[in-house]
């Protein structure tokens, strides 16, 4: 077992970082000439932009012994993200995505069955790590990985809950990944374990199996910890027991590409717990950081440092020159 760092992590989380291909050429990847190279991952996105806010967030994951893997452990620590439970692993490639823009619709091809992410088991959880963070961060995209990807989700979070260590839990429904049913088996019990339940209100439509907004707010009311319900019209809902708080859209004028900002709206929303706000201020900051994201191109480039996102709560004016 490996000796924890002084500067332990605040938040501690998980989950599989994929090498990222794009292209901004309309034409779409078929026919475009040159693509970007970065990475992505909605864990790691959520622990860069913890870290550009000035938190001590730890990423664990497995990636492959590869020029892709190396690429993205490399920079995942560049931002500041305590890597140091990283596993390279020397059997398994680094999973792969390729995006596209066409006609203003983002497409996402994934190439990961296999992948070093894929293979991890709850063996490979430091389980002092977790138990020494203020905060564990899961998602429902681990869990559609491989069976016992969900197996060490559930003992992440078990390991957490026993040492009194809050959970926030996004599902982040991909069914590209899995079945409808598969999910609710795996998501739904999470939802019950969550401090912090993160879910969109289509999600939660697909989750719940009804359209009926009135009895999936009950639902919610139901659980145990709070839910901060995404995707509302014009606004995000706080849902505490029979409470329910409605925060408004923080709005801009340009969308360039809104991939990574229920990520960046995640950064945000826990940055505000960790400094002592309560659930609603912290939705605020989640609006905030997830509107100065959808404003730039790329999963976690245009994530605001605290410098960044103080001047937007201050209403500062750029100077130019």
């Amino acid at each position: 077992m490996k000796a924890l760092s002084i500067n332990v992590p605040e938040v501690v989380t998980f989950g599989e970082a994929m090498a990222l291909l794009s292209s901004a050429d309309t034409r779409g990847l078929e026919y475009a000439q040159t693509v970007m190279k970065s990475f992505g991952g909605a864990e790691s996105n959520v622990a860069i932009g913890l870290a550009r806010l000035g938190h001590r967030a730890g990423w664990c994951g497995r990636l492959g012994r590869d020029p892709l893997g190396r690429h993205i452990v490399k920079a995942i620590r560049g931002e500041g993200v305590d890597v140091s439970r990283v596993e390279m692993a020397p059997d398994a490639p680094t999973g792969l995505m390729m995006r596209e823009l066409v006609a203003q619709k983002s497409s996402v091809y994934y190439y990961r069955a296999g992948s070093a992410a894929s293979r991890m088991t709850p063996g490979h959880l430091d389980k002092d790590y977790i138990r020494s963070a203020r905060l564990l961060h899961v998602t429902g995209i681990t869990c559609a990985l491989s069976e016992s990807c969900a197996e060490t989700v559930y003992e992440a979070v078990a390991v957490a809950k026993a040492a009194g260590v809050k959970v926030s839990f996004d599902p982040n429904l991909r069914l590209k990944l899995w079945t409808m049913e598969a999910a609710r088996e795996k998501l739904l019990p999470l939802a019950r374990e969550a401090d912090y339940f993160l879910p969109g209100l289509d999600e939660l439509k697909l989750l719940y199996g009804t359209e009926d907004e009135q009895g999936i707010f009950r639902r919610l009311s139901e659980l145990p910890g709070i839910s901060i319900v995404k995707g509302g019209p014009g606004m995000n809902y706080v849902v505490q027991g029979s409470r329910i708080d409605e925060v408004p859209y923080e709005l801009v004028e340009h969308v360039v590409d809104t991939v990574g900002a229920g990520d960046a709206f995640c950064a945000g929303f826990l940055s505000g717990i960790l400094q002592g706000a309560d659930a609603v201020e912290a939705v605020r900051l989640g609006n905030i950081t997830g509107a100065m994201v959808v404003q730039a191109f790329g999963d976690w480039e245009a994530l605001p440092t605290a410098e960044q996102l103080q001047a937007v709560l201050n209403r500062a004016v750029h100077i130019e020159r």
